[in-house]
Protein backbone atom coordinates (compact mmCIF):
# COMPACT_ATOMS: atom_id res chain seq x y z
CA UNK A 1 0.00 0.00 0.00
CA UNK A 2 1.17 3.64 -1.07
CA UNK A 3 -1.71 6.32 -1.10
CA UNK A 4 -1.17 10.13 -0.72
CA UNK A 5 -3.95 11.06 -2.39
CA UNK A 6 -5.10 13.49 0.73
CA UNK A 7 -3.57 16.17 3.26
CA UNK A 8 -3.48 13.92 6.48
CA UNK A 9 -1.68 11.14 5.14
CA UNK A 10 0.95 9.79 6.90
CA UNK A 11 4.12 11.57 8.46
CA UNK A 12 2.91 14.02 5.42
CA UNK A 13 4.53 10.87 2.88
CA UNK A 14 2.27 8.23 2.42
CA UNK A 15 0.07 5.56 4.29
CA UNK A 16 1.89 2.29 3.71
CA UNK A 17 0.58 -0.09 6.18
CA UNK A 18 -3.32 1.36 7.01
CA UNK A 19 -4.75 4.84 5.87
CA UNK A 20 -4.95 7.48 8.69
CA UNK A 21 -8.62 7.81 7.45
CA UNK A 22 -8.68 3.78 8.30
CA UNK A 23 -8.50 2.47 4.94
CA UNK A 24 -7.12 -0.96 4.86
CA UNK A 25 -4.16 -2.00 2.35
CA UNK A 26 -6.66 -4.54 0.77
CA UNK A 27 -9.64 -1.81 0.61
CA UNK A 28 -6.71 0.57 -1.05
CA UNK A 29 -5.74 -2.01 -3.61
CA UNK A 30 -8.78 -2.87 -4.92
CA UNK A 31 -9.21 1.07 -5.38
CA UNK A 32 -6.08 1.34 -7.40
CA UNK A 33 -7.62 -1.42 -9.33
CA UNK A 34 -10.82 0.33 -10.06
CA UNK A 35 -8.84 3.36 -10.92
CA UNK A 36 -6.77 1.57 -13.60
CA UNK A 37 -10.29 -0.17 -14.74
CA UNK A 38 -11.92 3.34 -15.41
CA UNK A 39 -8.79 4.69 -17.06
CA UNK A 40 -9.33 1.44 -19.62
CA UNK A 41 -12.76 2.42 -19.93
CA UNK A 42 -12.23 5.86 -20.87
CA UNK A 43 -9.35 4.54 -23.77
CA UNK A 44 -12.52 2.95 -25.12
CA UNK A 45 -14.94 5.86 -24.66
CA UNK A 46 -12.54 8.12 -26.22
CA UNK A 47 -12.27 5.54 -28.98
CA UNK A 48 -15.88 4.87 -29.40
CA UNK A 49 -16.83 8.94 -29.97
CA UNK A 50 -14.19 8.90 -32.71
CA UNK A 51 -15.96 6.13 -34.40
CA UNK A 52 -18.47 8.16 -36.74
CA UNK A 53 -21.04 5.49 -36.46
CA UNK A 54 -21.41 5.34 -32.55
CA UNK A 55 -23.24 7.89 -31.88
CA UNK A 56 -22.42 10.59 -29.03
CA UNK A 57 -26.19 9.94 -27.57
CA UNK A 58 -25.57 5.94 -27.56
CA UNK A 59 -26.79 4.52 -23.90
CA UNK A 60 -23.70 2.70 -23.98
CA UNK A 61 -22.08 5.65 -23.30
CA UNK A 62 -23.93 6.84 -20.93
CA UNK A 63 -23.46 3.67 -19.03
CA UNK A 64 -20.12 4.36 -19.29
CA UNK A 65 -20.17 7.93 -18.14
CA UNK A 66 -22.28 7.05 -15.23
CA UNK A 67 -20.29 4.15 -14.09
CA UNK A 68 -16.78 6.74 -14.04
CA UNK A 69 -17.84 9.03 -11.99
CA UNK A 70 -19.42 6.86 -9.28
CA UNK A 71 -16.58 4.19 -9.58
CA UNK A 72 -14.55 7.44 -9.16
CA UNK A 73 -16.18 8.30 -6.50
CA UNK A 74 -15.47 5.56 -4.65
CA UNK A 75 -12.01 6.12 -4.39
CA UNK A 76 -12.19 9.68 -2.48
CA UNK A 77 -11.06 9.76 0.73
CA UNK A 78 -13.60 8.70 3.23
CA UNK A 79 -16.15 7.58 0.58
CA UNK A 80 -15.98 4.06 0.54
CA UNK A 81 -14.45 1.62 2.44
CA UNK A 82 -15.89 -1.76 1.44
CA UNK A 83 -13.78 -4.24 -0.31
CA UNK A 84 -16.97 -6.25 -1.86
CA UNK A 85 -18.74 -3.26 -2.88
CA UNK A 86 -15.67 -1.99 -4.96
CA UNK A 87 -15.26 -5.35 -5.55
CA UNK A 88 -18.94 -5.42 -7.32
CA UNK A 89 -18.24 -1.56 -9.06
CA UNK A 90 -14.95 -2.77 -11.11
CA UNK A 91 -16.89 -6.15 -12.14
CA UNK A 92 -19.90 -3.30 -13.83
CA UNK A 93 -17.11 -1.06 -15.28
CA UNK A 94 -15.48 -3.74 -17.23
CA UNK A 95 -18.69 -5.15 -18.40
CA UNK A 96 -19.96 -2.40 -19.57
CA UNK A 97 -15.60 -1.59 -21.03
CA UNK A 98 -16.18 -5.07 -22.68
CA UNK A 99 -19.51 -4.49 -24.45
CA UNK A 100 -18.53 -0.38 -25.53
CA UNK A 101 -15.02 -2.49 -26.85
CA UNK A 102 -16.63 -4.93 -28.91
CA UNK A 103 -19.03 -2.36 -30.46
CA UNK A 104 -16.01 -0.16 -31.43
CA UNK A 105 -14.04 -2.73 -33.05
CA UNK A 106 -17.37 -4.18 -34.74
CA UNK A 107 -17.76 -0.68 -36.69
CA UNK A 108 -14.23 -0.36 -37.37
CA UNK A 109 -12.59 1.39 -34.06
CA UNK A 110 -9.70 1.26 -32.01
CA UNK A 111 -7.74 2.93 -29.69
CA UNK A 112 -5.13 5.35 -31.21
CA UNK A 113 -1.50 4.27 -30.47
CA UNK A 114 -2.70 1.56 -28.46
CA UNK A 115 1.49 0.81 -27.26
CA UNK A 116 1.65 4.28 -25.26
CA UNK A 117 -1.00 2.47 -22.76
CA UNK A 118 0.12 -1.03 -22.26
CA UNK A 119 -2.26 -3.61 -20.88
CA UNK A 120 -4.70 -0.99 -19.72
CA UNK A 121 -5.71 -1.03 -23.32
CA UNK A 122 -6.52 -4.91 -23.15
CA UNK A 123 -7.37 -5.63 -19.48
CA UNK A 124 -9.78 -7.48 -19.08
CA UNK A 125 -11.15 -8.62 -15.04
CA UNK A 126 -14.85 -9.26 -15.79
CA UNK A 127 -14.49 -12.76 -14.03
CA UNK A 128 -12.18 -11.66 -11.36
CA UNK A 129 -13.08 -12.58 -7.28
CA UNK A 130 -12.31 -9.73 -5.07
CA UNK A 131 -9.08 -11.67 -3.80
CA UNK A 132 -7.77 -11.71 -7.17
CA UNK A 133 -8.58 -7.95 -8.19
CA UNK A 134 -6.99 -7.12 -5.03
CA UNK A 135 -3.89 -8.56 -5.85
CA UNK A 136 -4.15 -7.16 -9.58
CA UNK A 137 -4.03 -4.03 -7.68
CA UNK A 138 -1.24 -4.83 -5.36
CA UNK A 139 1.11 -5.65 -8.67
CA UNK A 140 0.03 -3.30 -11.52
CA UNK A 141 -2.13 -0.51 -10.16
CA UNK A 142 -0.35 1.07 -7.07
CA UNK A 143 1.20 4.10 -6.55
CA UNK A 144 4.94 2.84 -6.49
CA UNK A 145 4.12 0.83 -10.23
CA UNK A 146 2.93 3.53 -12.05
CA UNK A 147 5.93 6.07 -10.57
CA UNK A 148 8.20 3.38 -11.93
CA UNK A 149 6.63 3.22 -15.31
CA UNK A 150 7.03 7.04 -15.54
CA UNK A 151 10.54 7.06 -13.85
CA UNK A 152 10.25 10.80 -13.94
CA UNK A 153 9.20 12.27 -10.05
CA UNK A 154 7.85 15.47 -11.63
CA UNK A 155 5.97 14.10 -14.35
CA UNK A 156 4.39 12.24 -12.36
CA UNK A 157 3.92 14.65 -9.30
CA UNK A 158 1.51 16.02 -12.31
CA UNK A 159 0.07 13.05 -13.49
CA UNK A 160 -1.46 12.53 -9.39
CA UNK A 161 -2.17 16.15 -9.57
CA UNK A 162 -4.10 15.74 -12.48
CA UNK A 163 -5.54 12.07 -11.03
CA UNK A 164 -6.67 13.70 -7.73
CA UNK A 165 -8.46 16.49 -8.98
CA UNK A 166 -10.42 14.41 -11.82
CA UNK A 167 -11.09 12.12 -8.90
CA UNK A 168 -12.73 15.81 -7.41
CA UNK A 169 -14.68 16.32 -10.68
CA UNK A 170 -16.13 12.74 -10.46
CA UNK A 171 -17.24 13.64 -7.51
CA UNK A 172 -19.13 16.64 -7.85
CA UNK A 173 -20.28 14.97 -10.98
CA UNK A 174 -22.16 12.53 -9.05
CA UNK A 175 -23.34 14.75 -7.01
CA UNK A 176 -25.20 16.44 -10.78
CA UNK A 177 -26.15 13.34 -11.64
CA UNK A 178 -28.01 12.55 -8.27
CA UNK A 179 -30.00 15.72 -9.09
CA UNK A 180 -30.97 15.93 -12.68
CA UNK A 181 -30.68 11.89 -13.47
CA UNK A 182 -28.09 12.21 -16.62
CA UNK A 183 -24.50 13.21 -17.41
CA UNK A 184 -23.43 16.20 -19.45
CA UNK A 185 -21.96 14.19 -22.56
CA UNK A 186 -19.61 16.93 -23.54
CA UNK A 187 -17.77 16.98 -19.88
CA UNK A 188 -17.92 13.29 -19.89
CA UNK A 189 -15.93 13.51 -23.37
CA UNK A 190 -13.36 15.86 -21.74
CA UNK A 191 -13.07 13.68 -18.28
CA UNK A 192 -12.64 10.91 -20.69
CA UNK A 193 -9.69 11.99 -22.71
CA UNK A 194 -8.29 13.38 -19.34
CA UNK A 195 -7.82 10.38 -17.69
CA UNK A 196 -6.57 8.67 -20.97
CA UNK A 197 -4.15 11.18 -20.93
CA UNK A 198 -3.35 10.06 -17.51
CA UNK A 199 -3.03 6.58 -18.30
CA UNK A 200 0.02 6.73 -20.22
CA UNK A 201 3.51 6.38 -18.75
CA UNK A 202 4.57 8.83 -20.93
CA UNK A 203 6.55 11.66 -18.80
CA UNK A 204 5.00 14.49 -21.07
CA UNK A 205 5.54 17.90 -18.96
CA UNK A 206 4.06 20.46 -20.62
CA UNK A 207 1.24 18.14 -21.35
CA UNK A 208 0.57 16.73 -18.00
CA UNK A 209 0.31 20.42 -16.56
CA UNK A 210 -1.87 21.46 -19.41
CA UNK A 211 -4.54 18.70 -18.61
CA UNK A 212 -4.23 19.33 -14.79
CA UNK A 213 -5.68 22.77 -16.00
CA UNK A 214 -8.16 21.52 -18.23
CA UNK A 215 -9.24 19.54 -14.89
CA UNK A 216 -9.73 22.68 -13.49
CA UNK A 217 -11.95 24.05 -16.76
CA UNK A 218 -13.81 20.95 -16.43
CA UNK A 219 -14.86 20.80 -13.13
CA UNK A 220 -15.94 24.77 -13.63
CA UNK A 221 -18.70 23.47 -15.61
CA UNK A 222 -19.15 20.88 -13.21
CA UNK A 223 -19.44 23.19 -10.14
CA UNK A 224 -21.98 25.71 -12.34
CA UNK A 225 -24.15 22.50 -13.37
CA UNK A 226 -24.69 21.34 -9.80
CA UNK A 227 -25.24 25.09 -8.64
CA UNK A 228 -27.91 25.34 -11.52
CA UNK A 229 -29.00 21.75 -10.55
CA UNK A 230 -29.57 22.48 -7.33
CA UNK A 231 -31.71 25.98 -7.39
CA UNK A 232 -33.83 24.50 -10.12
CA UNK A 233 -34.67 21.16 -8.43
CA UNK A 234 -34.73 22.98 -4.50
CA UNK A 235 -35.54 26.16 -5.51
CA UNK A 236 -33.10 29.50 -5.15
CA UNK A 237 -31.01 29.81 -1.68
CA UNK A 238 -32.06 32.15 0.21
CA UNK A 239 -30.13 33.66 3.38
CA UNK A 240 -31.96 31.55 6.56
CA UNK A 241 -31.43 31.46 9.57
CA UNK A 242 -30.93 27.30 10.87
CA UNK A 243 -31.79 26.17 14.47
CA UNK A 244 -28.42 24.66 15.88
CA UNK A 245 -30.25 23.62 18.99
CA UNK A 246 -32.68 20.20 20.08
CA UNK A 247 -35.97 20.36 19.51
CA UNK A 248 -38.09 17.79 21.72
CA UNK A 249 -38.80 14.63 19.70
CA UNK A 250 -37.92 11.52 17.65
CA UNK A 251 -34.80 12.39 15.09
CA UNK A 252 -33.14 11.42 12.24
CA UNK A 253 -29.23 12.73 11.33
CA UNK A 254 -28.37 13.16 7.60
CA UNK A 255 -25.06 13.85 6.61
CA UNK A 256 -22.96 13.96 3.40
CA UNK A 257 -24.18 16.42 0.65
CA UNK A 258 -27.19 15.30 -1.53
CA UNK A 259 -29.63 17.45 -1.12
CA UNK A 260 -32.20 15.33 -2.98
CA UNK A 261 -32.16 12.22 -0.55
CA UNK A 262 -32.62 14.41 2.44
CA UNK A 263 -35.92 15.70 -0.38
CA UNK A 264 -37.01 12.12 -0.64
CA UNK A 265 -36.50 11.86 3.05
CA UNK A 266 -38.73 14.76 4.34
CA UNK A 267 -41.09 13.74 1.77
CA UNK A 268 -41.41 9.86 3.69
CA UNK A 269 -41.41 11.27 7.28
CA UNK A 270 -44.31 13.63 7.10
CA UNK A 271 -47.02 13.04 9.63
CA UNK A 272 -44.62 10.26 11.33
CA UNK A 273 -44.03 12.37 14.26
CA UNK A 274 -39.62 12.57 13.42
CA UNK A 275 -37.92 15.41 13.29
CA UNK A 276 -35.06 16.06 10.71
CA UNK A 277 -31.60 17.23 11.25
CA UNK A 278 -29.20 18.42 9.09
CA UNK A 279 -25.03 17.48 10.04
CA UNK A 280 -22.22 19.14 8.52
CA UNK A 281 -22.25 20.12 4.72
CA UNK A 282 -25.80 19.63 4.81
CA UNK A 283 -26.21 22.67 6.56
CA UNK A 284 -27.10 24.74 3.62
CA UNK A 285 -30.34 22.36 3.14
CA UNK A 286 -32.15 25.25 5.45
CA UNK A 287 -31.45 27.77 2.83
CA UNK A 288 -33.09 26.39 0.00
CA UNK A 289 -37.19 26.55 -0.61
CA UNK A 290 -38.51 23.29 -1.34
CA UNK A 291 -36.58 21.66 1.34
CA UNK A 292 -37.15 24.35 4.48
CA UNK A 293 -41.25 24.01 3.49
CA UNK A 294 -41.63 21.36 5.71
CA UNK A 295 -41.73 22.01 9.19
CA UNK A 296 -40.19 18.86 10.58
CA UNK A 297 -36.80 20.21 8.70
CA UNK A 298 -35.93 21.19 12.69
CA UNK A 299 -32.47 22.43 12.50
CA UNK A 300 -28.72 21.39 12.55
CA UNK A 301 -26.71 18.98 14.56
CA UNK A 302 -22.83 18.94 14.75
CA UNK A 303 -20.12 20.28 13.07
CA UNK A 304 -17.98 19.24 10.64
CA UNK A 305 -17.05 15.40 9.79
CA UNK A 306 -14.18 14.44 11.70
CA UNK A 307 -15.98 14.87 15.18
CA UNK A 308 -18.60 12.32 13.97
CA UNK A 309 -18.09 9.57 16.01
CA UNK A 310 -18.43 11.64 19.57
CA UNK A 311 -21.64 13.90 18.18
CA UNK A 312 -23.01 10.71 15.96
CA UNK A 313 -22.89 8.51 19.69
CA UNK A 314 -24.84 11.36 21.30
CA UNK A 315 -27.16 12.07 18.70
CA UNK A 316 -30.28 10.01 19.90
CA UNK A 317 -31.77 8.62 16.65
CA UNK A 318 -30.88 6.65 13.62
CA UNK A 319 -28.23 8.66 11.17
CA UNK A 320 -28.20 8.49 7.15
CA UNK A 321 -24.70 9.36 5.65
CA UNK A 322 -25.32 10.51 1.68
CA UNK A 323 -21.91 10.94 0.50
CA UNK A 324 -18.31 11.72 1.78
CA UNK A 325 -17.54 11.73 4.69
CA UNK A 326 -17.62 8.85 6.77
CA UNK A 327 -15.29 7.13 9.65
CA UNK A 328 -15.59 3.73 10.51
CA UNK A 329 -18.63 3.96 13.09
CA UNK A 330 -18.16 3.25 17.02
CA UNK A 331 -20.21 0.56 18.36
CA UNK A 332 -22.11 3.01 20.44
CA UNK A 333 -23.64 3.69 17.36
CA UNK A 334 -23.15 0.99 14.22
CA UNK A 335 -26.53 -0.34 14.20
CA UNK A 336 -28.16 2.77 13.55
CA UNK A 337 -26.00 4.28 10.48
CA UNK A 338 -26.98 4.08 7.36
CA UNK A 339 -24.94 4.31 3.89
CA UNK A 340 -26.35 5.53 0.91
CA UNK A 341 -24.80 5.90 -2.61
CA UNK A 342 -21.68 5.69 -2.88
CA UNK A 343 -20.79 5.10 0.78
CA UNK A 344 -19.91 2.01 2.20
CA UNK A 345 -19.04 0.80 4.71
CA UNK A 346 -18.87 -3.10 5.71
CA UNK A 347 -21.26 -4.27 8.56
CA UNK A 348 -23.36 -0.97 7.82
CA UNK A 349 -26.82 -0.71 6.45
CA UNK A 350 -27.30 0.64 3.07
CA UNK A 351 -30.25 2.25 1.51
CA UNK A 352 -30.69 1.82 -2.14
CA UNK A 353 -30.97 3.74 -5.22
CA UNK A 354 -34.80 3.54 -4.33
CA UNK A 355 -34.26 5.86 -1.70
CA UNK A 356 -36.51 4.01 0.48
CA UNK A 357 -36.30 4.90 4.49
CA UNK A 358 -38.94 2.60 5.97
CA UNK A 359 -36.03 1.08 8.11
CA UNK A 360 -34.79 4.07 9.24
CA UNK A 361 -37.96 5.99 9.91
CA UNK A 362 -39.22 2.76 12.04
CA UNK A 363 -35.98 2.70 13.88
CA UNK A 364 -36.31 6.37 14.46
CA UNK A 365 -40.18 5.81 16.14
CA UNK A 366 -38.59 3.24 18.72
CA UNK A 367 -36.08 5.43 20.06
CA UNK A 368 -35.99 7.79 22.50
CA UNK A 369 -35.31 10.95 20.05
CA UNK A 370 -35.01 14.78 22.23
CA UNK A 371 -36.79 14.11 25.60
CA UNK A 372 -36.69 18.27 25.85
CA UNK A 373 -36.15 21.52 24.12
CA UNK A 374 -32.74 23.11 24.27
CA UNK A 375 -33.19 26.80 25.25
CA UNK A 376 -32.45 29.38 24.68
CA UNK A 377 -32.16 28.29 20.67
CA UNK A 378 -29.58 29.40 18.86
CA UNK A 379 -29.39 30.16 15.02
CA UNK A 380 -26.69 30.31 12.09
CA UNK A 381 -27.93 31.91 9.05
CA UNK A 382 -26.81 30.03 6.19
CA UNK A 383 -27.76 30.59 2.16
CA UNK A 384 -25.69 33.55 1.32
CA UNK A 385 -25.14 32.43 -2.66
CA UNK A 386 -24.23 34.07 -5.38
CA UNK A 387 -27.49 35.00 -5.88
CA UNK A 388 -28.30 36.62 -2.61
CA UNK A 389 -24.76 37.99 -2.69
CA UNK A 390 -24.04 39.45 -5.93
CA UNK A 391 -27.37 41.96 -5.41
CA UNK A 392 -24.63 43.33 -2.42
CA UNK A 393 -21.78 44.08 -4.42
CA UNK A 394 -22.89 47.18 -4.43
CA UNK A 395 -23.05 48.31 -0.90
CA UNK A 396 -19.54 45.77 -0.93
CA UNK A 397 -18.24 48.32 -3.34
CA UNK A 398 -18.95 51.57 -1.78
CA UNK A 399 -17.67 50.36 1.57
CA UNK A 400 -14.21 49.48 0.00
CA UNK A 401 -14.21 52.57 -1.80
CA UNK A 402 -15.05 54.69 1.37
CA UNK A 403 -12.65 52.71 3.64
CA UNK A 404 -15.68 51.24 5.63
CA UNK A 405 -14.12 47.77 4.45
CA UNK A 406 -10.61 47.24 4.53
CA UNK A 407 -10.52 43.43 2.77
CA UNK A 408 -12.60 40.58 1.78
CA UNK A 409 -11.14 36.96 2.94
CA UNK A 410 -12.36 33.94 1.61
CA UNK A 411 -11.70 31.32 4.02
CA UNK A 412 -13.05 27.57 3.63
CA UNK A 413 -12.50 24.05 2.11
CA UNK A 414 -12.30 20.98 3.86
CA UNK A 415 -11.65 20.40 7.48
CA UNK A 416 -9.66 17.67 9.34
CA UNK A 417 -8.65 16.82 12.88
CA UNK A 418 -4.59 18.30 12.91
CA UNK A 419 -4.05 20.67 15.56
CA UNK A 420 -1.93 22.75 13.10
CA UNK A 421 -5.59 23.55 11.40
CA UNK A 422 -6.20 25.81 14.48
CA UNK A 423 -4.41 28.35 11.45
CA UNK A 424 -7.70 28.99 9.73
CA UNK A 425 -9.81 29.97 13.48
CA UNK A 426 -6.77 31.90 14.53
CA UNK A 427 -6.62 33.39 11.38
CA UNK A 428 -10.53 34.56 11.07
CA UNK A 429 -10.13 35.47 14.48
CA UNK A 430 -7.31 38.16 14.00
CA UNK A 431 -8.95 39.70 10.76
CA UNK A 432 -9.37 43.21 11.26
CA UNK A 433 -13.11 43.78 12.65
CA UNK A 434 -14.09 46.39 9.26
CA UNK A 435 -13.36 43.04 6.60
CA UNK A 436 -15.58 40.56 5.05
CA UNK A 437 -15.37 36.83 5.55
CA UNK A 438 -16.97 34.69 2.77
CA UNK A 439 -16.55 31.25 3.76
CA UNK A 440 -17.82 27.42 2.59
CA UNK A 441 -17.16 23.70 3.30
CA UNK A 442 -17.07 21.95 6.63
CA UNK A 443 -13.86 24.00 7.47
CA UNK A 444 -16.53 26.57 8.02
CA UNK A 445 -17.08 24.74 10.99
CA UNK A 446 -14.01 27.02 12.77
CA UNK A 447 -15.58 30.32 11.63
CA UNK A 448 -19.61 29.89 11.90
CA UNK A 449 -19.16 28.94 15.59
CA UNK A 450 -16.93 30.86 16.75
CA UNK A 451 -17.99 33.16 19.69
CA UNK A 452 -15.72 36.04 18.62
CA UNK A 453 -17.10 36.13 15.00
CA UNK A 454 -20.87 35.18 15.88
CA UNK A 455 -23.37 37.85 15.35
CA UNK A 456 -20.36 40.38 14.21
CA UNK A 457 -21.81 43.15 11.48
CA UNK A 458 -19.97 45.42 9.05
CA UNK A 459 -20.59 49.38 9.24
CA UNK A 460 -23.34 49.30 6.49
CA UNK A 461 -24.78 46.36 8.64
CA UNK A 462 -24.01 43.27 6.45
CA UNK A 463 -22.57 40.26 8.57
CA UNK A 464 -18.65 40.53 8.63
CA UNK A 465 -19.12 36.19 8.11
CA UNK A 466 -21.04 35.18 5.17
CA UNK A 467 -21.52 31.22 5.13
CA UNK A 468 -21.84 30.47 1.55
CA UNK A 469 -22.91 26.65 1.77
CA UNK A 470 -21.19 23.67 0.93
CA UNK A 471 -17.65 22.76 -0.83
CA UNK A 472 -19.91 21.78 -3.49
CA UNK A 473 -21.15 25.52 -3.42
CA UNK A 474 -17.50 26.72 -4.76
CA UNK A 475 -18.83 28.15 -7.55
CA UNK A 476 -20.84 30.79 -6.04
CA UNK A 477 -17.57 32.38 -4.31
CA UNK A 478 -15.99 32.33 -7.97
CA UNK A 479 -18.89 33.94 -9.15
CA UNK A 480 -18.79 36.99 -6.60
CA UNK A 481 -15.47 37.23 -7.38
CA UNK A 482 -15.77 37.11 -10.83
CA UNK A 483 -18.84 39.91 -10.27
CA UNK A 484 -16.94 42.39 -8.44
CA UNK A 485 -13.56 42.13 -10.74
CA UNK A 486 -16.35 43.50 -13.54
CA UNK A 487 -18.27 46.13 -11.27
CA UNK A 488 -14.62 47.23 -10.29
CA UNK A 489 -13.32 46.89 -14.11
CA UNK A 490 -10.44 45.26 -12.75
CA UNK A 491 -9.05 41.66 -12.39
CA UNK A 492 -9.74 39.24 -9.76
CA UNK A 493 -6.08 39.37 -8.68
CA UNK A 494 -6.87 43.03 -8.38
CA UNK A 495 -9.58 42.70 -5.62
CA UNK A 496 -8.88 43.77 -2.35
CA UNK A 497 -9.23 39.64 -1.98
CA UNK A 498 -7.37 36.85 -0.38
CA UNK A 499 -8.16 33.58 -0.53
CA UNK A 500 -7.18 31.12 2.36
CA UNK A 501 -7.93 27.45 1.47
CA UNK A 502 -8.29 24.89 3.65
CA UNK A 503 -7.88 21.29 1.95
CA UNK A 504 -7.53 17.56 2.76
CA UNK A 505 -9.05 15.53 0.01
CA UNK A 506 -10.08 15.31 -4.05
CA UNK A 507 -12.99 17.86 -3.94
CA UNK A 508 -10.54 20.49 -3.02
CA UNK A 509 -7.65 19.15 -5.34
CA UNK A 510 -10.40 20.12 -8.04
CA UNK A 511 -11.47 23.58 -6.94
CA UNK A 512 -7.70 24.51 -6.35
CA UNK A 513 -7.10 23.54 -10.31
CA UNK A 514 -10.62 25.53 -11.16
CA UNK A 515 -8.88 28.97 -9.56
CA UNK A 516 -5.14 27.84 -10.88
CA UNK A 517 -6.76 27.62 -14.70
CA UNK A 518 -8.88 31.03 -14.05
CA UNK A 519 -5.45 32.59 -13.54
CA UNK A 520 -5.78 33.80 -10.03
CA UNK A 521 -2.69 34.45 -7.69
CA UNK A 522 -1.10 34.48 -4.78
CA UNK A 523 -3.91 31.71 -3.12
CA UNK A 524 -2.75 30.29 0.25
CA UNK A 525 -2.88 26.39 1.10
CA UNK A 526 -2.78 24.10 3.89
CA UNK A 527 -2.10 23.37 6.62
CA UNK A 528 0.35 22.02 4.50
CA UNK A 529 1.27 21.70 1.23
CA UNK A 530 -0.07 18.32 -0.06
CA UNK A 531 2.64 15.53 -0.11
CA UNK A 532 2.47 14.38 -4.38
CA UNK A 533 3.59 18.10 -5.25
CA UNK A 534 7.39 17.56 -6.08
CA UNK A 535 9.50 20.69 -5.04
CA UNK A 536 10.44 21.12 -8.80
CA UNK A 537 6.19 21.56 -9.25
CA UNK A 538 6.42 23.24 -6.63
CA UNK A 539 8.44 25.98 -8.15
CA UNK A 540 6.40 25.93 -11.07
CA UNK A 541 3.55 26.60 -9.62
CA UNK A 542 5.19 29.33 -7.05
CA UNK A 543 6.29 30.95 -10.04
CA UNK A 544 3.10 31.18 -12.25
CA UNK A 545 0.56 31.66 -9.66
CA UNK A 546 2.79 32.44 -6.50
CA UNK A 547 0.87 29.60 -4.58
CA UNK A 548 1.57 29.94 -1.03
CA UNK A 549 1.77 27.38 2.11
CA UNK A 550 0.88 28.86 5.73
CA UNK A 551 3.05 30.21 8.33
CA UNK A 552 2.18 32.11 11.32
CA UNK A 553 -1.44 33.58 11.13
CA UNK A 554 -0.58 37.41 12.03
CA UNK A 555 2.69 37.50 9.17
CA UNK A 556 0.45 35.96 6.77
CA UNK A 557 -2.38 38.39 7.86
CA UNK A 558 -0.12 41.28 7.63
CA UNK A 559 0.97 39.99 3.91
CA UNK A 560 -2.65 39.64 3.29
CA UNK A 561 -3.56 43.03 4.03
CA UNK A 562 -0.74 44.31 1.66
CA UNK A 563 -2.00 42.59 -1.27
CA UNK A 564 0.55 40.01 -1.27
Amino acid sequence: MMCRQCEQTADHIACTTQGVCGKSSETSALQDTLMDSVKSLSLWCVAARATPSIASDDPLLEQANVLTIKGVYCTLTNVNFSSSRIGDIIRQVENVKHELKTKVIENGGDILNAWEYGELAEMDLRDKSDIELEEFGHKHSGLVVRSAAMNNEDAFSLNEIGTYGLKGVCAYGTHVYQMVGKTDPEVMSTVHEIFAKLASPLPDMEGLLANALRVGQVNAKVLAALDGAHADTMGIPEPTPARTTAVQGKAILVSGHDMKDLYYLLQQTEGKGVNIYTHGEMLPAHSYPKLKAFPHLVGNYGTAWQNQRMEFAAFPGPIIVTSNCILEPRRAYKDRIYSMNEVGVDGVQHIGSDRDFVAVIEQAQQMKGFLRDVTPAKYHTTGFNHRAVVPLAGKVIEAAKSGALSRIFLIGGCDGSQWDRSYFTTLAEQTPDDSLILTMGCAKNRIIHNPELEGATLANGLPRVLDMGQCNDSYSAIVVATELAKALNCSVNDLPLSLVLSHLEQKAAAVLLTLLSMGIKNIRLGPSLPAYITPNILNVLVEKYNLQGLGEPAQDLKAMMEGK
